[in-house]
């Protein structure tokens, strides 16, 4: 039972215990982190690897006065545990609960929602100066960011401007050796030739003192010094790169020896330079299966730990999800098509692609967290004939607009964009819900953007949208894989689906709640003896406008629904093209995500609020039914059916 943790009233009182009070209540911590892990779903591992490192830090400094950011957010949970949300622990990625990430809204402690790795370095210099400008240089700067994110090209912008800038900032490398599955490229391999190097810190001491006092100018003998105090700090300074962008590079340290840590970061407080402290930490440590399977155990399901095994509490379900129908769909176009790559931005296990990158090693290229970079990467594989799938959650994608935008539709080059998480993701919370990319997909000339209604659509789209000769978006949920039952039409370009035929209403669904209108149509059938037509819109770029127009002049009502913003959404482009058509609007109603952003629940919590799940289609076509058809009297008798 813990006995410290409930006690503490803010992180102040953390200066009051002793190093051996300190070290149980990091033991504290991890059996909280342990018992919310036996409830629901969270983010585990990454917060296992940071308690002595948050204790730390607050031990040191005074987040009151001084400022903190954490990159990526998600490891945030023993921070919320000790400023001041121990008692609301409970409720985390519930809905009217903690959230997940960082939240200034439930703590001053809290600076910004960062639920996008990268930027911490960059938004730190800018609270730093904005501090200096107004007289509050006694505030100390910290930026915490892991060895995943820090390949992100935004990181290196900040770092060369923080070095030139020479202003006091902290940035603290938190190095465990992860993303969120095992980090990639170039500067993974540097930072391992740093951990390798340990013996540097006990050298380094005797070396600056030594070399400090030699002078540097004046006659040969001196200026050969010179050049020596230059080579032994090229061949014994394992942070020359940080060096060279003006970083005073510290490291590395144990990140799970308190003491040692309290000690460095106490030395580097001082420092009135922008310094690096690389910290060394274990994703899962303190709970061995975590340890040694911290992909498994970064967001693992609810368990129960006895005798050192771990225990699912919530038995593993039969039925596929959307991501894995779209991962065992590229699959076998990998198989048939040689052409075909899949890049990925450090998100293998969460696009469940492990099956396709240990297959096709050579056409599976996992990026790191570079979106840009990887689809400039992608455009480049598509000018010379390849056919790439860049395949990366919707929330993510964004952060490589200006490369969709010049990179690949400018040009005209036939990449297909996978958006796994479009639309609401549940406990993650507005930082990750992918409802924006219709909006930003549908801007660009040459881009189709397809949004399959279920499964089988998903199916058949992907292998569609290798065949185009221009850039294809396809967006589906994190969700359950559902399939309505009917005769699937031929996906074809800008075609939609009529999957059921009513005179009384039209729905134009888009998307994957293509199920919920269809069973709200099947109620208000039974119950109200409303008759509706049911539209599969499969295309948001090209529009049908076919169809469009004929449910626009023939239906009594027309409901858009969409799990994306409303704002330059599907509904949107409906109304815009009925504008320019010359057609009524009066009677178009649009179901979506209002202009706000929403906050974390279970996904189905979320859709109800919103009523996108099939009791709000409902409701809102009773309302609807009640208006008078503006254009009854030109009434279309004919109604495309599918064959």
């Amino acid at each position: 039972m813990a006995q410290i943790l409930p006690q503490l009233q803010g992180p102040q009182d953390l200066k009051r215990l002793s190093l051996k009070e300190l070290e149980q209540l990091a033991q504290e911590i991890r059996q909280e982190l342990c018992r919310l892990l036996a409830v629901r779903t969270a983010h585990f591992a990454s917060n296992l690897g940071v308690v002595e490192l948050c204790l730390a830090l607050h031990r040191v400094f005074d987040f009151s006065q001084d400022r903190l950011i954490w990159d990526t957010g998600h490891q945030i949970y023993p921070h919320k545990l000790i400023t001041g949300r121990y008692r609301q622990f409970p409720t985390i990625r519930k809905k009217g609960g903690l959230m997940g990430y960082p939240n200034p809204q439930e703590s001053p402690y809290d600076l910004f929602m960062t639920g996008h790795a990268g930027c911490s370095v960059a938004t730190m210099l800018g609270i730093r100066v904005g501090d200096e400008l107004q007289g509050q240089s006694h505030r100390h700067a910290v930026a915490v960011i892991g060895d995943g994110a820090l390949p992100s090209g935004i990181v290196f912008e900040a770092l060369n401007n923080a070095g030139g800038m020479k202003r006091p900032l902290l940035v603290i490398l938190n190095d465990n050796e992860m993303s969120i599955c095992p980090r990639v490229g170039g500067l993974a391999q540097y930072l391992d030739r740093l951990r390798m190097h340990r013996f540097y810190r006990n050298l380094k001491r005797e070396v600056v003192r030594f070399l400090k006092s030699v002078p540097v100018v004046g006659d040969p003998a001196e200026r050969f010094l010179w050049q020596l105090k230059e080579a032994v700090k090229a061949g014994f300074h394992g942070g020359m790169l940080f060096e060279e962008l003006g970083f005073d590079y510290v490291g590395p340290v144990d990140g799970h020896n308190l003491s040692e840590l309290i000690r460095y970061l106490e030395m580097v407080k001082r420092v009135p330079r922008p310094i690096l402290l690389h910290v060394l930490t274990k994703k899962g440590y303190g709970f061995p299966p975590a340890e040694q399977d911290p992909v498994t155990f970064h967001t693992p399901s609810p368990f129960r730990h006895e005798g050192g095994q771990v225990i699912p509490l919530r038995p593993k379900g039969s039925q596929p999800t959307y991501t894995s129908v779209a991962a065992e769909t590229i699959y076998r176009q990998m198989e048939c098509d040689p052409r075909v790559t899949v890049i990925t931005a450090a998100m293998c296990q969460g696009n469940k692609l492990e099956r396709v990158r240990d297959d096709f090693p050579d056409r599976f290229f996992d990026t790191g967290i570079c979106e840009s970079f990887a689809v400039a990467f992608a455009a480049g594989k598509a000018k010379v004939g390849m056919r790439p799938i860049v395949d990366i959650y919707s929330t993510f994608l964004q952060r490589a607009f200006d490369q969709i935008f010049q990179e690949v539709a400018l040009q005209d080059l036939p990449v297909v964009f996978m958006m796994d998480r479009a639309g609401l993701t549940g406990p993650d919370g507005p930082t990750h819900h992918g409802v924006f990319d219709l909006g930003y997909m549908r801007l660009f000339p040459n881009m189709i953007v397809a949004v399959p209604g279920d499964a089988e659509d998903l199916r058949r789209m992907v292998p569609w949208a290798l065949s185009q000769p221009h850039p294809v978006a396809i967006r589906y949920p994190k969700a359950p894989a559902v399939s309505v039952p009917r005769q699937v039409a031929p996906v074809e370009l800008g075609r939609w689906e009529v999957v059921r035929d009513g005179p009384d209403g039209t729905i134009l669904c888009c998307g994957t709640l293509l199920h919920e209108c269809l069973e709200a149509a099947q109620v208000l059938a039974q119950e109200d003896q409303l008759e509706l037509t049911v539209v599969n819109a499969r295309f948001v770029k090209p529009l049908d406008r076919e169809l469009l127009e004929a449910a626009l002049v023939d239906s009594p009502f027309v409901l858009t629904v969409e799990e994306a913003a409303l704002h330059c959404g599907f509904g949107s482009a409906v109304l815009e093209a009925a504008a320019d058509a010359g057609l009524p609007t009066e009677h178009v109603h649009r179901l979506g995500i209002p202009d706000r952003f929403i906050e974390h629940g279970e996904r189905h919590e979320l859709l109800a609020d919103l009523d996108l799940d099939c009791a709000g289609v409902v409701r809102t076509c009773r309302r609807l039914a009640g208006m008078t058809p503006p254009c009854s009297q030109h009434r279309s008798t004919q109604r495309r059916r599918v064959s």
